[in-house]
């Protein structure tokens, strides 16, 4: 199937019509296929949960690649980002091409549900059937949600959207572990010295494809563009590298989204000539793949301490009669499998 076949196909809603719901993953997968926007979100539920049906359909998925490209969009809360991410979902639009936002939102403590729904944000895009946004709870767990993010940008890539935009809430080790997951990072940060040594600390820079200074009006703003300019020249690049361009933006006054949009184009082509998007990918592949490992075996490991009495054994180094050490040694074999 062309590219162009697979990217028209989204933007019109699929009709319900006729079409039992339906859990299962093929019958999912084909209908995601089709352009189905309810059996979307009902697999990015599946995927979400975290269960045997999500792996399943994103297992589907994986079989059904598309065209997308996927924009990382991060940075300290506050920055500006959603405002930001609708007007580069208007941008992309203006070429027809259909975009989907996965907007990945704190968690409720009581609910483990997103705390900022759809419908607090981009609500300009409700009625565009080329568009399709959807929030994803962190609920508090890095493992689980470093999982689910790429297997939910894996299934808007089979649905066939040209762009996926991942917007994160925050600065820490999620958001750079969501970063790496995209094909190109966008960090957004507003005028002040401190977003820039918080940005440095946390590691965004070291993932940034563009740097940006929303909220560009307000003062301090050619300070910080000066200060993230001096960070990066510390870097050791050679001159075949990416050198991350310092943008300033002003997303609810509309300006420099433009420049946005032509640094993400340029960071695209770049990657594409020299080879660096499938290397990117790829690289992505086996992090991913090590993920989902370290988290199964994880899982193995915990329920192999349910099963043993892991309350028992820490009774026997309460005692003193076990140290930590020994008692981890003492266990260790009854799970292991294969050769020494």
């Amino acid at each position: 199937m062309s590219a162009s076949v697979r990217v028209t196909r989204c933007v019109g809603i699929a009709s319900l019509s006729g079409i039992a719901r339906s859990d299962d993953p093929a019958q999912l997968g084909a209908r995601i296929a089709r352009g189905d926007r309810a059996a979307l979100a009902r697999g990015l539920s599946l995927i979400e949960r975290g269960d045997a049906a999500g792996r399943e359909l994103a297992s589907v998925a994986w079989t059904t690649p598309g065209v997308g490209y996927i924009v990382g969009i991060t940075g300290a809360p506050g920055a500006g980002k959603s405002t930001l991410t609708d007007r580069l979902v208007r941008e992309f639009r203006r070429s027809g091409d259909p975009v989907a936002v996965l907007a990945v939102d704190p968690s409720s403590p009581f609910s483990g549900g997103a705390i900022l729904g759809d419908s607090v944000r981009m609500s300009d895009h409700f009625l565009d059937p080329g568009v399709f946004i959807r929030s994803m709870a962190s609920r508090g767990a890095l493992g689980g949600l470093a999982l689910a993010v790429p297997e939910a940008v894996r299934l808007l890539d089979a649905a066939g959207f040209a762009w996926i935009v991942v917007e994160t809430v925050g600065v820490g080790q999620v958001e750079v572990d969501i970063a790496s997951a995209a094909d190109t990072t966008v960090v957004v940060m507003n005028p002040g010295w401190g977003d820039a040594v918080q940005a440095n600390k946390a590691g965004l820079l070291e993932v940034a494809d563009i740097l940006v200074v929303n909220k560009a009006d307000r003062p301090g703003a050619a300070d910080t563009e000066a200060d993230l300019l001096g960070m990066l020249s510390l870097r050791s690049t050679d001159s075949a590298s990416w050198r991350p361009p310092v943008l300033a933006t002003s997303a609810t006054e509309g300006t420099g989204i433009d420049s946005l949009v032509e640094a993400i184009a340029r960071h695209r082509a770049w990657q594409q000539l020299e080879g660096h998007l499938l290397t990117r990918r790829r690289r992505r592949i086996a992090s991913e793949l090590q993920r989902l490992i370290s988290h199964e075996v994880a899982a193995a490991v915990e329920a192999h301490l349910r099963s043993v009495g892991i309350d028992r054994v820490v009774d026997r180094i309460e005692t003193r009669e076990l140290s930590l050490s020994s008692a981890a040694a003492e266990l260790r074999p009854q799970f292991q499998s294969g050769p020494e």
